[in-house]
């Protein structure tokens, strides 16, 4: 649950956290991500990816500043605790034993102070996995954390729809596209409408509803019970994503390098930068879970380090998989899904690699949308919950589980447009989880961490970005980005 401190769990090297953390940040957003490029222009999308990865860095030095005070805080009181048990024990003793324990006290009353002070950076050190939600409980008043809340399950179900949509979507365009004329696949110059025949009577919107039926009875039942992630289904769906994005880059690099390149992308088009913006927010999403990769890390003493080359890693992919795709196909040919642009024979002659390739989507995004659902259905518990207080049996198994379950097929069975769920879900409700929050948690616990502990306190995790002017420009930069996504929706839908 999202407000829990739990175990730290099995320690593993910093490299390994590096990897874990490139696999987080590297998924669904991806693959919609060349569509966004090729919309908005090559240039201007690679500013606006390269200036929100730096804003996605400077967020994530956050939330890292914000978890060691929040173990500092935790430390402390520990500490606290633990003195005034040792004063209600010493208080018990006879006269004689007070006057021996004062003198040995006064004896050795400046070594201790001096031991403490020198130890007082241990207090900063990430041993307890603190999730964001306790955070917020540590560091925000109630209103809050009721904003807290409600921003991150608006997220959780923004995820849920894309996941929704992007499995049966898939599946039609693969199906449909098999069972008619076009055996190959997509076609390069095809534009299919919902209307259009997929089998027999059936409408290619009727195929993608029944896929979304189906999805939804065989994933939604988890829903209502507990499931976990196990470390071998992440192992596999992570070589399978690797394998996916490889196939897909060195294909486009290939035709490319033969001479069959379709696209000519332009300079700049200011029209497409609300979906990019959004798309990029989304692609950079792993703030939420920071405390669960943090934690672990056996060794954090160049933590700020390692995570700047993960996301340098990270532009440098983005980049390669996006200017390939963009100088590839025509943009007007590009998929919501960047996967189904390889369902072509001209593309990929292996039928195999094909299917693959189109069913990507299914075998990665459907082992993980019960996790996600268990999660939303948690946060829905913690946000309601009450000290003392217990759910009754309808409420906790049944009516939770259908508010979580419900709103994203919903929104799943009345559209499938990935772009604008993926680009609206990462301009609000990511931009408040990746800027907002980060930067009132981090304004917080600093002011927090002055007065518990001292203004001398330092953190040994702080930020690199300490000053409070970065606090103000990312909470700036995060409210002219609501405004301009707003603004660029109301234009668009008058002009239509």
């Amino acid at each position: 649950m999202a407000g829990e401190i739990t175990e730290t769990g099995e320690l593993y090297s910093p490299y390994v956290g590096l990897v874990y953390m490139f696999n987080l940040i590297v998924g669904t957003g991806a693959l919609t991500m060349p569509k966004a490029f090729a919309t908005a222009g090559w240039l201007v999308s690679l500013v606006l990816l390269v200036f929100l990865g730096f804003m996605s860095f400077v967020t994530t030095t956050f939330v890292v500043e914000a978890m060691a005070a929040a173990n500092a805080q935790l430390h402390w009181k520990r500490m606290e605790n633990h003195q005034e048990e040792e004063d209600d024990d010493s208080s018990t003793a006879s006269d004689s034993d007070v006057l021996v324990q004062d003198n040995y006290e006064r004896a050795e009353k400046r070594p201790i102070l001096s031991v403490q002070r020198r130890g007082s950076l241990n207090l900063f050190e990430i041993t307890d996995r603190v999730e964001m939600g306790q955070m917020a409980s540590m560091f925000f008043n109630k209103v809050g954390v009721n904003l807290f809340y409600f921003c991150i399950i608006t997220y959780l179900y923004g995820d849920l729809a894309i996941y929704a949509a992007a499995v049966p979507f898939s599946l039609m365009q693969v199906t449909c596209s098999a069972t008619s004329n076009e055996s190959c696949g997509v076609e390069a110059d095809s534009k299919h409408n919902d209307t259009d025949p997929c089998w027999g009577p059936l409408r290619r919107v009727d195929a993608y509803r029944i896929y979304l039926a189906v999805f939804t009875l065989l994933l939604g039942p988890f829903t209502f019970f507990d499931v976990q992630k196990t470390k071998y289904l992440q192992i596999l769906t992570s070589l399978m994503r690797w394998v996916a994005f490889a196939i897909m880059i060195v294909l486009a690099l290939v035709r490319i390098g033969h001479g069959h390149r379709e696209g000519h992308p332009p300079l700049a088009d200011l029209s497409g930068v609300r979906n990019l913006f959004g798309v990029c927010v989304y692609s950079f999403m792993c703030q939420h879970s920071l405390p669960s990769l943090v934690t672990p890390v056996s060794s954090k003493r160049r933590l700020t380090c390692l995570v700047f080359l993960d996301y340098v890693l990270i532009l440098a992919f983005y980049g390669l998989l996006c200017f390939t795709a963009i100088f590839c196909f025509r943009g007007d040919s590009l998929m919501d899904m960047y996967t189904l642009n390889f369902a072509r024979c001209d593309v990929v002659s292996s039928a195999a690699v094909r299917f693959f390739l189109g069913l990507f989507p299914v075998f990665t995004i459907s082992t993980n949308f019960p996790i996600i659902a268990v999660t939303l259905r948690n946060n829905w518990k913690t946000l309601f919950h009450r000290e003392g207080g217990t759910y009754p049996w309808v409420v906790d198994r049944v009516v939770f589980p259908t508010i979580t379950l419900l709103p994203p097929v919903l929104v799943a069975f009345c559209t499938h447009d990935l772009e604008s769920l993926v680009g609206i879900t990462g301009a609000y409700a990511g931009t408040g989880i990746q800027y907002v929050i980060p930067a009132f948690l981090v304004y917080h616990c600093r002011k927090d961490t002055q007065l518990t502990l001292g203004y001398g306190t330092v953190n040994k995790h702080r930020s690199p970005f300490r000053h409070t002017f970065w606090v103000g420009f990312v909470l700036l930069w995060a409210f002219s980005c609501f405004f301009f996504v707003t603004a660029n929706i109301v234009l668009s839908e008058t002009k239509a």
